[in-house]
């Protein structure tokens, strides 16, 4: 015996896109987004003293504020590497959210930071 109505027992489970018909995209575009990363990534000291290096797949969700969550590692480098691009991508600004039929919606975005010694 349920003293609520059905709809207060629904939990909104809001989908989240694959693809949307308007990709979210960094405030800026490609380029101020490569600026930002550079600007903002610490290359580990302990990646530095071993070498190691290679492009961070970086899988999370664009909400329909612009705001980033659920962050992880698609492909990985190492450890310490992993770690420092997942704390940039949780560190960014806003995103401009994706949308569909004219709405934002929630979408979920891979992004490649490369980690080159010079």
């Amino acid at each position: 015996i349920n003293d609520f109505p059905d709809d207060s027992l629904k939990v909104e489970q809001e989908s989240i896109y694959d693809f949307a018909e308007v990709e979210p995209s960094f405030p800026g575009g490609p380029e101020a987004m490569t600026k930002w990363i550079q600007a903002n990534v610490v290359y580990p000291q302990s990646a530095m003293d071993k070498n190691e290096q290679g492009n961070v797949f970086v899988k999370f969700v664009v909400n329909r504020d612009g705001s980033i969550e659920h962050v992880s590692i698609r492909k990985g480098v190492s450890e310490a590497i992993d770690n420092e691009a997942m704390r940039v991508v949780k560190s960014m600004p806003n995103w401009n959210p994706g949308k569909q039929d004219g709405k934002p919606v929630r979408v979920y975005f891979t992004l490649p930071i490369a980690f080159r010694l010079s």
